[in-house]
């Protein structure tokens, strides 16, 4: 059963965020169609927001800029299971690692917890990078986000 946690990141789900995950976005289109898209360029802005950064052409983009709302499901290892309800806003538009790249801050409007009482998440989503030069693009978007979490 599902549990509110309110709006700051709880300890575990903040710790996860900052070592690196990747979280689902899930967003709706104009039309009202459900879109979801696995992020790994993501960070804790504080407690109560999260920066990601996302392709200006991808349709998760643009529905968050239309529709404002959106959700990110985070399950990680230590049975780490949430989902997020925030309000999306571009905050660098183009990202200074990428022009095609968008920063996007979510402010947290509801956390609940995901957990449960018949089954625990051992770990998260598992992937590998694709190049080296794939590698090099996503460590420097993930640390545009981190010097951004401690100016913005």
């Amino acid at each position: 059963m599902a549990k509110h946690v309110g709006v700051r990141l709880p300890d575990d789900l903040f710790s996860v965020l900052q070592s690196g995950t990747t979280a689902v976005l899930a967003t709706f289109s104009e039309k009202g169609i459900p879109h979801t898209t696995p992020m790994n360029s993501i960070y804790p802005k504080g407690r109560e927001s999260i920066l990601l950064s996302i392709h200006k052409d991808h349709t998760g983009y643009h529905n968050l800029v239309w529709q404002k709302k959106v959700m990110l499901c985070v399950m990680d290892a230590g049975n780490v299971a949430y989902s997020i309800l925030g309000r999306a806003g571009v905050v660098r538009a183009p990202s200074l690692v990428h022009p095609l790249m968008n920063i996007i801050r979510i402010d947290i409007i509801d956390i609940k917890c995901d957990r449960s009482v018949l089954c625990r998440v051992d770990t998260g989503i598992q992937w590998s990078y694709t190049s080296a030069e794939a590698e090099e693009l996503s460590v420097a978007l993930i640390e545009e986000l981190k010097e951004l979490s401690k100016t913005l």
